[in-house]
């Protein structure tokens, strides 16, 4: 019977061990936001990082920089 409660106490323990160490760590899904940038041509907004920057402007993609770049220079 000691023996059932020694094991029931060490499980109860490695159980609060393993929830408190869970609390702690930030899971990998909660990274910091990142700043949205608006397409100058077509308007989207996208996260700064997957735009596209070309005088002091940020695009969705290469074809909507070279396009508005286009009319900008006609």
């Amino acid at each position: 019977m000691s023996r059932l409660l020694l094991l029931m106490g060490i499980a109860a323990v490695v159980y609060l061990l393993i929830r408190t160490f869970r609390k702690n760590t930030v899971p990998p899904d909660k990274v910091a936001p990142e700043d949205m940038v608006l397409c100058a041509h077509c308007g989207v907004h996208l996260p700064k990082g997957e735009s596209v920057q070309a005088e002091g402007k940020f695009f969705c993609s290469t074809e909507h920089r070279d396009s508005h770049l286009k009319q900008t220079m006609r």
